[in-house]
């Protein structure tokens, strides 16, 4: 008989983008290991982006019970729609270029709704679980954040019941890249850190998706941490020939805080100083680009190299993936975020094309390319670096040489990463 647990998660299918990722594949795989997960999430969510083509990989077995969530972005798109869109999904205009509208739309949200937006949805799920959980004899649940608030779901539950929890971040929780710039008062921020405290010290056991966020959280618990990264998973999409041209291929979410005015400038450079790479050059952009990004490769003239898909389906994104030549990677460069480790990094690696990242110094992604021999990472200031390797690459596309031969990739096979889940449980 397999164990049954409880999974209480805000991002399920059809929400989009790589948030409902983790515990979809998670959910897959469990199984295999005798564990039966169920999963909990909310009937009438508002999620930023909708993927519908992930509902065909819920497993058919697996039982989903939902609740109704009250989350206040629904009124704030009264007041503005794109502006409650864009907060919502991590796109926060620079502190300069914010209209009043969306100034007064952070304060709240960040003053208002502690620890985030969903917090509305803990005491009704608290209740609705107290009786689930006892019904059916189940003694051990997962929440998993952002939203943070999930996690006071498990601490209540833990307190009521006495039940084994396991609280997974994806990200961290007051030093996440938007914290800052939620407006906080100082008694907002106390607030986050008592939550953030309790949540930690309370929770079984603690699971994080990289190194540095663990040895943050080291120094803030004396509970058992644990690092699973994310991962990829084998898909059945159908393998597309490379693309003809030279591309690069952004695949996210390019934030107004992830731009890199040094790769921007050393692909300009490139453009004005070889008639070959300007004939052979295209920037691909997917998914959601803010528009001080766009603004600054417009500045080095990148504009009419630029062919920009938008949001594309999961499916969409792996084919592209694979087609493209070359795949950048972008992070804030601030020391906050070197604890993060993109969900797409392993897509990308398991992509076989050659990956240029680029962020802070001290990054968890820089070992894991080095290690697998999957791409090359770069601090913002080392354009000619980036520079010189953009043209190795364009040299070995011109050759038709241009592959990756990956290392060890199968540490971060999603059934793997299950596997190491499942000894925890």
């Amino acid at each position: 008989m397999q164990k049954q647990i409880l999974i209480i998660t805000y991002y399920w299918p059809p929400a989009g983008g790589p948030g409902v990722q983790r515990w979809l594949k998670f959910v897959k795989y469990l199984p295999e290991f005798g564990i039966e997960p169920i999963v909990y999430c909310p009937e009438n969510p508002s999620y930023p982006i909708v993927d519908e083509s992930l509902l065909n990989e819920i497993p058919e077995d697996v039982k989903v019970i939902k609740q109704p969530i009250s989350e206040p972005y629904r009124f704030a798109k009264i007041l503005s729609k794109q502006g409650a869109k864009q907060i919502s999904s991590g796109v926060i205009p620079k502190k300069k270029k914010q209209s009043l509208i969306q100034r007064l739309m952070l304060y709240v949200r960040g003053n208002f709704f502690i620890p985030d937006a969903r917090k509305n949805w803990v005491k009704p799920s608290v209740a609705f679980l107290n009786n689930y959980i006892k019904t059916n004899n189940i003694d051990t649940i997962i929440t998993t954040g952002p939203p943070h608030s999930l996690h006071l779901i498990g601490f209540h539950l833990k307190q009521q019941l006495g039940v084994k929890w396991l609280a997974d971040f994806r990200d961290p929780w007051t030093t996440i890249g938007y914290h800052k710039a939620l407006k906080l008062t100082k008694a907002s921020e106390a607030k986050h850190k008592q939550l953030e405290t309790q949540v930690l010290q309370q929770a079984d056991h603690i699971i994080v998706t990289s190194e540095n966020t663990k040895q943050e959280f080291i120094s803030k618990t004396k509970q058992s941490i644990s690092v699973i990264t994310n991962g990829y998973d084998n898909h059945h999409v159908p393998k597309p020939s490379k693309d003809k041209k030279f591309t690069l291929a952004h695949i996210g979410s390019l934030l107004s805080e992830r731009n890199p005015r040094q790769l921007w400038e050393a692909l300009s450079e490139l453009i004005d100083d070889r008639d070959d790479f300007r004939s052979a050059f295209q920037l691909k952009l997917i998914g959601v680009v803010s528009e001080e990004v766009l603004q600054s490769m417009h500045a080095f003239g990148l504009e009419r190299y630029i062919h920009n898909l938008g949001y594309v389906s999961h499916d969409e994104a792996i084919q592209q993936q694979m087609a493209s030549r070359v795949l950048l990677m972008v992070e804030i460069d601030s020391e906050d975020t070197k604890v993060i480790i993109p969900g797409k990094l392993f897509e990308y690696m398991a992509s076989a094309t050659p990956i240029i990242a680029v962020g802070p110094k001290g990054s968890d992604v820089e070992p894991i390319l080095r290690r697998t021999n999957t791409g090359h990472y770069f601090c913002y200031d080392e354009k000619e670096l980036i520079k010189s390797q953009i043209l190795l690459y364009f040299e070995a596309y011109k050759s038709d040489s241009l592959v990756v031969n990956a290392i060890g990739l199968e540490q971060y096979s999603r059934k793997s990463l299950t596997k190491t889940l499942s000894e925890i449980i």
